[in-house]
């Protein structure tokens, strides 16, 4: 269901995404064969290349995909992947959609090499290419989502999140890579400093709005199919906006007294303690609107383009975000 909607998003670009994906295969050809072997392993466990397809969907909307458009989307796609790899070590995964993680199979050694690997063939493609804009993007990216991450470390640790660090959090850990997808796609043809605006405005919202909604379905979602149960954030004891804004809706005595259930989550019920303690201050009917008004602001951006297949996709697109329940 979900990659039907998918396809259907990425519509106006499926025969770029055709082209893309063959380059990409191309960019990861290594004289290492162990680098290829476990190349060969990525390319056949990639899903569903959301990324890729944000970036050729922003450059059709500033004018023509073209090589620069490509060379962009490799790009964002190396550096996600990467990302993965070396989250799969860091959390000690040994599932990827379902598959076994390059660390399970692999060993950590390598599959940390490799996502640096995978970094820098990334940076390889945009210096051979010249694209020091793209650069100067996603070296940026790279150091938001590296803090983004550590100051949720850091926080989960306290158990003291409140709005504003969240925000902070989700901006630089999730955000910030789709956010660049968007620009990057801008810039790759169009050197019209309002539609680079639009669209980082665009990917920033709608990373903020996707965020949430995966936030929200860890206390009421299907269980996912490749992904984690429900309450897994709870488990892990990340604090999300949904708990957060249940939290400052109680006495001191009450949300310390939550905040201890998470603290020491190894009781059986405290999960679902948490979970019915949300549901009963509203968390989730707050976020749900804070996502929403994310999703409308994502779409007011993108009301400087005349109406089009692609422009229509892209608010498709945030729908989509807000919609789904998995």
């Amino acid at each position: 269901m979900i990659k039907n909607k998918l396809t259907e998003i990425s519509k106006p670009v499926k025969i770029e995404l055709e082209e893309f994906q063959k380059l990409f295969k191309s960019s990861l050809k290594s004289n290492n064969s162990l680098v290829n072997l476990v190349t060969n392993y990525i390319i056949k466990q990639k899903g569903k290349k959301v990324r890729p397809a944000l970036v050729l969907l922003s450059a059709k909307l500033c004018g023509e995909i073209n090589e620069r458009s490509y060379r962009g989307a490799s790009l964002v796609e190396l550096l996600h992947t990467a990302t993965l790899v070396h989250d799969d070590v860091v959390d000690n995964a040994d599932k990827r959609r379902g598959f076994p993680s390059i660390n399970a199979i692999w060993k950590n050694k390598i599959a940390v090499l490799m996502g640096d690997y995978l970094l820098a063939k990334g940076l390889m493609i945009s210096v051979e290419g010249e694209d020091f804009d793209f650069l100067k993007k996603i070296t940026n990216t790279v150091k938001r989502m590296s803090e983004g991450e550590l100051l949720q470390i850091q926080k989960t640790r306290k158990l003291d999140i409140d709005e504003e660090t969240y925000f902070q959090i989700i901006s630089d850990k999730t955000a910030s890579l789709i956010e660049t997808c968007c620009e990057i796609g801008a810039l790759s043809n169009s050197d019209n400093i309002e539609y680079h605006n639009a669209m980082r405005s665009f990917g920033n919202s709608l990373g903020l709005a996707f965020q949430i909604k995966d936030d929200i379905l860890d206390y009421e979602g299907s269980a996912k199919l490749f992904g984690k149960p429900i309450g897994g954030d709870i488990k892990e004891k990340k604090i999300t906006l949904p708990l957060i804004y249940s939290l400052n809706q109680v006495s001191k005595d009450e949300s310390a007294r939550v905040r201890k259930l998470i603290k020491n989550n190894y009781k059986k019920d405290s999960v679902k303690e948490v979970i019915d303690f949300v549901n009963k201050n509203n968390g989730i009917d707050y976020s749900q609107k804070v996502a929403f008004d994310l999703g409308e602001k994502a779409k007011q951006a993108l009301n400087i383009f005349p109406d089009s297949p692609v422009k229509k996709s892209l608010q498709n697109l945030v729908d989509f975000v807000l919609e789904r329940n998995n």
